[in-house]
């Protein structure tokens, strides 16, 4: 189930993120980005729909997917 990002604080919707950021380890290339620049580069995707917030509920857990990757699975 994909969560709406308008619909979420601004805080938890960082939140979200910084947790994905941490949990997935992405390397954004060669120069190391903090994870305040991660995380901006992140909700930045988010906001422009390049990426979505799901819910699974097998897991009980939320993540980020690429929204192109997310439909066309």
């Amino acid at each position: 189930m994909i969560i709406p990002w308008e619909e979420l604080e601004e805080e938890t919707l960082i939140n979200i993120a910084e947790s994905f950021i941490l949990r997935e380890g992405t390397d954004y290339g060669v120069e190391e980005l903090s994870l305040q620049q991660k995380t901006q580069n992140l909700l930045a995707k988010i906001r422009q729909g390049q990426a979505v917030i799901v819910w699974s509920e097998l897991h009980e857990s939320i993540d980020i997917k690429d929204k192109m990757e997310f439909f066309n699975h």
